[in-house]
C-alpha cells in the first residue's frame, strides 16, 4: 500500500493577484503534475485591510470550505494550524511581515524581491537560524523541471565552460502617448512601496545569471560578483530602465541582466525578437524562449551541430478539474519536501545565495541613486509597524 503523501498546512498573507495565484496552484491536484509524495492544504488566509478582503479572496480562488479568513496578518502567523506562511505582500514590506511571522514561530516562503536591501535579508536568515524555521526566497522560476534541466545541461559541458549569460526581463508599460498605464502610486513606480524594474522585474534576469553563473560553482570556488549598474529613474525616483553586468573574474565569466518597463523582451509577445536568455559556451549555446519568469522552451545549439537547433519545449501541466495550473506549485512542493526532510532551506537556492542576490541589487540601485524610504529599508524589526498593520505610512 502507496503511504499518504506528506501534507503542508499553509497560510496566506495578502490577497493581492500573486496571493491568488499561488493560492490556486497550491488547490491545484499534485497528480496533475505527477507528484505524489507531497500535498498542500491551504488552512487561512488574511488581509491587513478587512476580514471581508480574505472572505473575498477564498470565494476568487474557490477555495474549499473551513479556510479561516483573517482581517489581520497578526492573527494569521498565531493561527495553530498554519505550519508555513506564503508571504505575498509588495517587496517593501517583506522584511517586517516575514519577521512577524518567523518570531510567531512559522516557517516562510516569503515572495520576490526577497528584502529592500541586503542587511534585511541577513536580519532574516539569521532570525530562522536562530529559530530553527524554514525560510525561502519565493523564485518560482528556479524549481520549474525546465530551469532544473538547463543546470543540469550546463554542467554535464554539452555547450562547454560557459562564458557569458545574457537575460532580459522587460515589459512595455506604455500607452500610445508614451505615458504610464498607471498612476505615480502604481507599486511598479511607487518609491514607498520599493517599486521599480529592477527589484520587479529584474530579479527574474539576474536568477539566470545566478543559477548558471553563481550556483553551479563549486562551493570551494564560490565568488560573488563584481556589480556594474546603469540605471535610467522614472519621475517619481524609481528606476525604469536599469542594466547590471555581473563579472566573475576567477571563472572568466559575465553576465548581463536587463529590465525595462519602458520596452518589452519581445515587442509581438511571440520570442520572435530571439530568446529571453542567451548562455553562451565554448560549444555552443542554451536559449531559453520568454518570458525569463515563466518559460516553456529551451533550444541548444551546438557549435558542431550544422545549423541544427534542438527544440525542447515543456508546458505547464494543468489540473483537468480546476482548468488550473500556473508553475508556482514547483516552489511550493520544494517548500513540502524540504520541511518532510526535516531541511530549514533549499539547495536549489540557498539563503546564502539569496543574500547574493539581495547585495547585487542593493549595489546596483546604490549605483543608479535609487533611494526608498526609511520604513521601508530598515532592519530593525517593529510587530507595530504600518507595514505589518495596514496603517498608513
Amino acid at each position: 500500500m502507496a503511504s499518504q503523501p506528506f501534507t503542508l498546512k499553509w497560510g496566506i498573507m495578502a490577497t493581492g493577484g500573486i496571493a491568488q495565484t499561488f493560492t490556486k496552484d497550491l488547490l491545484a491536484n499534485p497528480a496533475s503534475r505527477d507528484v505524489h509524495d507531497v500535498a498542500h492544504k491551504v488552512v487561512a488566509v488574511a488581509s491587513s485591510s478587512s476580514k471581508e478582503s480574505a472572505t473575498s479572496f477564498l470565494e476568487k480562488v474557490k477555495a474549499p470550505e473551513g479556510v479561516k479568513a483573517y482581517g489581520s496578518y497578526a492573527e494569521l502567523v498565531n493561527d495553530p494550524d498554519v505550519e508555513i506562511v506564503y508571504v505575498a505582500t509588495p517587496h517593501s514590506h517583506h522584511f517586517q511581515n516575514t519577521m512577524l511571522a518567523l518570531e510567531a514561530g512559522k516557517h516562510v516562503l516569503c515572495e520576490k524581491a526577497f528584502t529592500v536591501n541586503a542587511s534585511q535579508a541577513r536580519k532574516l536568515v539569521e532570525t530562522a537560524r536562530a529559530k530553527n524555521l524554514f525560510l525561502m526566497e519565493a523564485v518560482w522560476t528556479r524549481y520549474f523541471p525546465l530551469s532544473i534541466k538547463v543546470r543540469e545541461l550546463v554542467q554535464s559541458g554539452v555547450i562547454g565552460k560557459v562564458h557569458r549569460v545574457i537575460a532580459d526581463n522587460s515589459f512595455d508599460c506604455q500607452g500610445p502617448d508614451g505615458t504610464y498605464q498607471f498612476s505615480d502610486e502604481h507599486r511598479m513606480v511607487n518609491p514607498a512601496l520599493a517599486g521599480g524594474a529592477l527589484l520587479d522585474l529584474g530579479v527574474y534576469s539576474l536568477t539566470w545569471l545566478f543559477q548558471i553563473l553563481y550556483h553551479l560553482q563549486p562551493e570551494a570556488e564560490k565568488e560573488a560578483p563584481r556589480t556594474l549598474a546603469a540605471i535610467n529613474k522614472y519621475a517619481t525616483g524609481a528606476d525604469e530602465l536599469t542594466s547590471v553586468i555581473l563579472q566573475f573574474p576567477k571563472h572568466n565569466a559575465m553576465g548581463i541582466a536587463l529590465t525595462s518597463l519602458r520596452i518589452a523582451t519581445n515587442t509581438d509577445g511571440h520570442n520572435s525578437g530571439g530568446p529571453a536568455i542567451k548562455i553562451q559556451g565554448t560549444k555552443g549555446e542554451i536559449h531559453v524562449m520568454g518570458p525569463a519568469f515563466s518559460p516553456l522552451q529551451y533550444r541548444i545549439v551546438r557549435k558542431d551541430g550544422g545549423g541544427k537547433v534542438e527544440v525542447v519545449d515543456c508546458p505547464i501541466p494543468k489540473d483537468p478539474e480546476r482548468d488550473w495550473g500556473h508553475g508556482m506549485f514547483w516552489e511550493a512542493d520544494e517548500c513540502a519536501r524540504c520541511l518532510r526532510d526535516g531541511k530549514k532551506e533549499s539547495d536549489t537556492l540557498p539563503l546564502s545565495e539569496s543574500i547574493a542576490i539581495m547585495e547585487v541589487m542593493e549595489e546596483a540601485l546604490k549605483q543608479g541613486d535609487v533611494k526608498y524610504p526609511d520604513v521601508i529599508t530598515t532592519d530593525v524589526y517593529d510587530p507595530k509597524s504600518p507595514l505589518n498593520t495596514g496603517a498608513k505610512y
